[in-house]
């Protein structure tokens, strides 16, 4: 008895140890906004610096622990259109977060989900879900109010919307992936063809001056910062936290980000971060029903699992 009752006391603490390391990974994720907000440089050298240096310190996990980097052709095809989606993902990310601020970007970014909504029954072949689409509505709504009383960000939430639908595509296409291959070589080779894409771009566009290397200071230890813990750690932590925690857990948690981004906006940038009050009610809305689908989709499985 009392043996049964350590192993269930260990478990519960192993638990409990992993779900605050998941809510300092969306921390995590959430300090990537505010790094994108204090980094001088544009949207693309970010994303060069952020991915090459991602690409570094994985590699370095790789051989730190042995692990393979042998992939087929199949696989190394499929990850380069991934990164460069990805690469485009981030660059539109950071152009949002450039040309409006932190809680513009990452409330409109909060909308993946139902792009998600959209593009997941394409590839998985299952019908359009109507409480989704329902909940897009209800997104839709939050964001008319947020473009209807800052208009002067209405640049910044189109990049945003972008962003967010290249990133429920790769998503989805990852759900994929995850089936047939390890995430970590999903992972570094995915960010592997988006830095390399990035680097044709600006080699083609003749950006690889003096100047493009000659950063702040502080530029330099903000991108290493993103680079390897925001990302490269990130993405590593993530991955063996799913395994203790359930996948509903892990989803509604990282749905938590643009709140912790936002209030960290707020008390770095102040004044500039402040929004009118309408603002926020097109947030709630937004934040809301996000979680709310996380809610509802925990459901229907907890009552397929009861029906089986």
């Amino acid at each position: 008895m009392a043996h049964t009752l350590s192993i269930y006391t260990s478990m519960q603490e192993s638990k409990l140890k992993n779900y605050a390391l998941l809510h300092f990974i969306v921390f995590i994720w959430g300090f990537t906004a505010i790094l994108g907000a204090l980094i001088s440089i544009d949207a693309i050298p970010l994303v060069w610096f952020r991915m090459l240096i991602a690409v570094i310190c994985i590699a370095i996990y790789f051989l730190i622990t042995k692990k393979s980097f042998k992939i087929t052709r199949k696989a190394a095809l499929q990850f380069l259109v991934t990164g460069i989606i990805i690469a485009i993902h981030w660059i539109t990310f950071f152009k949002a977060i450039k040309v409006s601020n932190v809680s513009v970007a990452l409330v409109t970014m909060s909308t993946g989900a139902f792009f998600t909504a959209l593009i997941e029954p394409i590839f998985f072949k299952r019908k359009i879900n109507p409480i989704e689409m329902m909940l897009g509505i209800l997104v839709i709504l939050g964001l008319y109010i947020i473009f209807n009383f800052e208009s002067k960000y209405t640049l910044g939430i189109v990049y945003a919307l972008i962003s967010a639908s290249l990133s429920a595509l790769f998503s989805v296409l990852n759900g994929l992936f995850i089936k047939k291959y390890e995430a970590d070589s999903i992972s570094f080779y995915q960010l592997l063809f988006g830095v390399l894409f990035v680097t044709l771009f600006l080699g083609f566009s003749g950006s690889f001056t003096t100047s493009f290397f000659q950063l702040k200071t502080t530029d330099w230890l903000y991108l290493i910062l993103l680079g390897s813990v925001c990302t490269a750690y990130a993405f590593i932590a993530s991955v063996r936290v799913m395994k203790y925690l359930t996948p509903y857990t892990v989803m509604l948690t990282i749905n938590l980000e643009p709140v912790y981004a936002i209030i960290l906006a707020l008390i770095i940038f102040g004044e500039k971060e402040q929004m009118n009050i309408e603002f926020y009610y097109g947030a709630f809305i937004v934040i809301f029903v996000v979680l709310l689908n996380g809610l509802l989709k925990n459901s229907s499985k907890i009552k397929k699992r009861l029906q089986r």
